[in-house]
């Protein structure tokens, strides 16, 4: 089932409005039904014959959370299922205590980086990778087509739900095992803003934990502040907070924590595409990177394919969205790669995209090196870059809009084979994103304005 036939997943779970289709209690407990049917049939953890299967819940602090855990709850029980309940953890965080427990799923309910209105359902498989998109599809079939409506266990066949209390305290252990033994950051200053989200504990007790003096803000969740300016989506707080408590370093979440991007002393942003250079030149320098290669999508910078090329690596790219990085990671062995907007994934020690254990692998090269943010992102040399995101009523097939076309046309043409266009709808969101990199920056400023205006008159809100 191709992504635009699909009428419940998008690029990353289930999302939409909180409350309106289809993220309501309603379809959330056929989901929690549908789920609990396709995992009771895949390959997972070794079961006893007779033994129940059982689902991991977890979800950021939104308000509706509440709504859909418990409608997940009644889906996974009427069909057997237990369900253990974790309550807030960071997205990966969740993926690792369905591996840590042997679960034979795990589900997380967050809408990422979008306001709290918004909310999501998002799917992973027993050793905490995202699902595949058959399996979601079948998830999605039998939603929609009532096979398991007559699927009703009764008397002691019907699941039970339990709450897993300690969840926390295992997730905060597991992350710091990815910075090394022995080690600790009691030289550095970190400045954290946890967007009022699912790492509102948890960050900021793995920097304790391992030394660091820590200013922490946004740790206030009451439901309706995530994200609410402050977070990744809003950077310039962290910068900010780097400026006014004089930090070494500033760390800034998403909703869920599972991707981050970071402040360097002087209150300058440094972004997936810098992150993940500065690692990849480290664990190429010490020999760790699996075939000397990096993943990462069509949207970083090309600077990055110089860098890596530079320092005896490559880079290997893919289409946008953390899942298609990962697929690539696992076919072809690879164990570092991630996104621009600050998904990283550390295969070494994490199955999904992981703000703190991204953090920590900078904050390594930091005290290993002995450089501070601003010197290690360097290694990074940029091409200028314009984007540019835009609210849409409707998603016709880019090459329907003529006049867009068009434009797009005119703007290769001029920058020849020294830059690119990329614009794609928004697998998560209402969204058109465009983005344009060449040499010379008011020239694709230009273009770039130009081929906005045209998208904002065909399809614009």
């Amino acid at each position: 089932m191709s992504e635009y036939q699909r009428k419940l997943f998008g690029t990353d779970g289930v999302r939409g409005v909180a409350n309106i289709e289809p993220v309501t209690a309603e379809t959330a407990l056929k989901l929690g039904r549908a789920a609990a049917h396709v995992f009771s049939s895949l390959g997972g953890p070794g079961h006893l014959p007779g033994a129940r299967r059982k689902v991991v819940i977890g979800k950021d602090t939104r308000l509706s959370g509440y709504m859909l855990e418990n409608a997940m709850v009644a889906g996974l029980t009427s069909l057997g299922v237990d369900a253990i309940i974790i309550g807030p953890l960071p997205t990966p965080g969740v993926a690792y205590i369905t591996r840590s427990l042997r679960a034979d799923a795990g589900i997380v309910l967050s809408a990422s980086h979008n306001p709290y209105e918004d909310n999501g359902i998002k799917f992973f498989r027993h050793d905490g990778y995202k699902l595949d998109d058959e399996v979601e599809a079948r998830i999605e079939g039998l939603v929609f087509s009532g096979e398991i409506e007559n699927i009703r266990p009764t008397a002691k066949k019907i699941g039970k739900a339990f709450r897993v209390d300690d969840a926390l305290g295992r997730y905060v252990e597991f992350a710091k095992q990815s910075f090394p033994r022995g080690r600790t950051l009691e030289s550095l200053r970190v400045a954290v803003d946890c967007a009022n989200g699912a790492a509102y504990k948890s960050t900021p007790c793995i920097l304790r934990e391992l030394g660091a003096t820590t200013d922490v803000f946004h740790n206030q969740p009451n439901g309706t502040n995530i994200n609410a300016d402050c977070g990744s989506t809003h950077p310039s707080e962290i910068q900010r907070i780097v400026r006014e408590t004089g930090a070494h370093i500033g760390i800034t979440h998403d909703g869920d924590a599972d991707r981050v991007l970071l402040c360097d002393e002087t209150g300058e942003l440094v972004d997936g595409d810098e992150i993940m250079a500065i690692a990849a030149v480290d664990f190429l320098r010490r020999g760790c990177l699996d075939g000397n290669t990096l993943v990462a999508t069509v949207m970083s910078n090309f600077g990055l394919d110089e860098t890596l090329e530079a320092h005896g690596g490559r880079l290997l790219r893919t289409k946008v969205g953390d899942r298609y990085v990962i697929e690539a990671m696992l076919r072809d062995g690879h164990n570092v790669g991630g996104e621009q907007s600050g998904h990283m994934i550390f295969r070494d020690f994490a199955t999904t995209g992981d703000g703190i254990v991204a953090a920590l692998q900078i904050l390594r090269v930091m005290a290993d090196s002995g450089k501070p943010l601003s010197e290690l992102k360097k290694v990074l040399k940029k091409y200028p870059q314009a984007q540019r995101n835009l609210r849409v009523r409707e998603k016709p097939p880019l090459e329907s809009l003529d006049k867009v076309s068009a434009l797009i046309a005119s703007a290769e043409f001029s920058l020849a084979d020294k830059g690119r266009v990329l614009l794609r709808y928004s697998g998560t969101e209402p969204k058109i994103r465009l983005l344009i990199e060449g040499r010379d920056q008011d020239a694709i400023n230009g273009h770039a304005d130009r081929i906005a205006a045209a998208l904002q008159s065909a399809i614009g809100e």
